[in-house]
């Protein structure tokens, strides 16, 4: 599975893809286990798979609401003022 193909989906496609290599990863260590699967590369590149349609789900999900968030939050937060004495030193007051 190439990011091209992935960064073209939707996210319920994502969602479904997702499913399917989960699935298929199930079936894989099941195998691996009855002692039946014949190449075990398989198994590493499904978990990179599944690793790699989780951050394409992420990344749709944070850049379509961050852009109303991220107005909405910098309205919201008052500026902080820093104090001068309240940089912390090795010494103590005496």
């Amino acid at each position: 599975m190439k990011a091209e193909d992935l960064n073209t989906k939707t996210a319920d496609e994502l969602k479904k893809s997702l499913d399917d290599l989960k699935k298929q990863q199930f079936n894989l260590r099941f195998q691996r286990s009855q002692g039946a699967l014949e190449n075990t590369a398989q198994i590493r590149r499904v978990r990179r798979d599944i690793a790699r349609v989780n951050t394409f789900l992420k990344r749709q999900e944070s850049t379509a609401p961050a852009a109303g968030k991220a107005k909405a939050k910098s309205a919201a937060k008052p500026a902080k003022a820093k104090a001068a004495g309240s940089k912390k030193s090795g010494k103590q007051a005496a």
